[in-house]
């Protein structure tokens, strides 16, 4: 199949990859605030729990068949963490010990999750620490082993202040331990397109590189020396990894409130993030302001992929249309595709003026296409939008990675 990646080379893809797990982690950060005007802390607190739970452990099998890393021992998890949004590396920096198949221990060294919240106070670190951490790490764990547990050493608040590193957690496979269920919301979602998604190419081309994450775990995993082909896959399915908690997300939301407050509270997530991806990309890229960068971040852009999902198209020219795909209709919840198929414009708007604040998305009809918007440069500048300031607020907005 052939793809919008094809033409970037294995260093650029690798740069696509840490890009794509830090975005897909800030999509919490763009939906939690609107969560807590709705429904208060203890609502961040559920919506979160389900968020998490219904989609790690499905994106983290499905991660564990792309990188051919199959089994059920400590490693297998820590293999899963580092390929997941939830623990984008260096901003949420894990560092692993592997002691033997059944035992290990995680610390983070810096947790940007809790550079986030530390400054609202205690309740929402515990909230976020303790209450939250607890199911969804032992729900992540349980994907790769059921009897597998994670439990903390230390953790915040931090006592003494400022204390390193941020938290302690050890990991333990009893075989006398009662098994973990698959989590409720987990089971909910799998039935959808998106959990059911074939991504593989069915190409037998491996390329230059590793094809595979077999052997010992990388402390530090290097994206560069995976094949082109392979980091293209991987691109494609954490791409998806921000779908499922979508749907995990706007399902959990839809239950606790009406469909109009559901469905505006999934159009501010998604214009928050829509926006701070599109700042990352156009920094990460060095690209500028002009009709090639917009039309390259749009392209590019995490929202937007894998196409068999939610299939964006972009004409050299700046028309953008949506055509017929797995996302619209996928059930539970409310996918981002579903949203643009409703004529929702601030996503889109977010995306290109976060290179071009003068950019607008104008909705046109076009035969062949569910939605079509023609972007147009008006004479005037648009003041960013508030879901995009919201989500700037996390200091993964500017976090920038260094080499290793």
């Amino acid at each position: 199949m052939t793809t919008v990646f094809d033409d970037l080379d294995r260093a650029t893809l690798a740069l696509l990859v840490r890009e794509y797990l830090l975005c897909g982690h800030l999509i919490d950060r763009a939906a939690m605030p609107f969560v807590f005007a709705a429904l208060g802390l203890e609502g961040i607190r559920n919506v979160a729990i389900e968020e998490w739970m219904g989609a790690s452990p499905i994106y983290t099998r499905r991660m564990r068949r792309a990188l051919d890393f199959e089994g059920d021992d400590v490693e297998t998890i820590f293999k899963g963490m580092q390929l997941d949004i939830g623990a984008p590396p260096q901003f949420m920096d894990f560092r692993y010990r592997v002691i033997d198949a059944k035992h290990g221990e995680f610390e983070l060294a810096h947790c940007g999750a809790l550079m986030d919240v530390e400054p609202m106070g205690e309740p929402f670190v515990v909230t976020m620490c303790h209450h939250i951490e607890d199911p969804t790490f032992d729900a992540t764990a349980a994907a790769t082993n059921p009897r597998a547990r994670m439990r903390p050493v230390h953790r915040p608040p931090r006592a003494p202040a400022g204390r390193l590193p941020h938290c302690l957690w050890t990991v333990t496979i009893d075989d006398n331990a009662e098994p973990l269920s698959e989590p409720e919301i987990a089971k909910r979602i799998a039935p959808s397109r998106a959990a059911t998604l074939d991504l593989s190419s069915g190409s037998d081309e491996t390329g230059e590189g590793r094809t595979h994450y077999q052997g010992p775990l990388e402390n530090d995993l290097r994206f560069e020396s995976f094949s082109k082909p392979t980091l293209i896959w991987l691109l494609r399915e954490i791409a998806l990894q921000g779908h499922l908690l979508t749907l995990a997300f706007t399902e959990s939301v839809q239950r606790r409130t009406d469909d109009t407050k559901a469905k505006e509270i999934a159009v501010q997530r998604f214009t928050g993030i829509a926006g701070v991806a599109a700042r990352r990309l156009k920094r990460a890229l060095g690209l500028g302001s002009d009709l090639a960068s917009l039309v390259k971040v749009l392209e590019l852009h995490p929202a937007f992929h894998p196409r068999e999902y939610i299939d964006v198209r972009v004409s050299p020219d700046l028309e953008i249309s949506l055509h017929e795909c797995a996302g619209i209709g996928d059930r539970p919840g409310l996918s981002w595709a579903e949203l643009l198929a409703s004529g929702e414009p601030g996503p889109l708007d977010a995306i290109v003026q976060a290179l071009e604040p003068r950019a607008r998305c104008i909705p046109r009809d076009q035969q062949g296409a569910l939605r079509t918007w023609d972007v147009e440069i008006s004479s005037d500048r648009a003041t960013e939008k508030p879901e995009v300031s919201v989500t700037k607020v996390s200091t993964g907005a500017d976090f920038q990675f260094q080499a290793r």
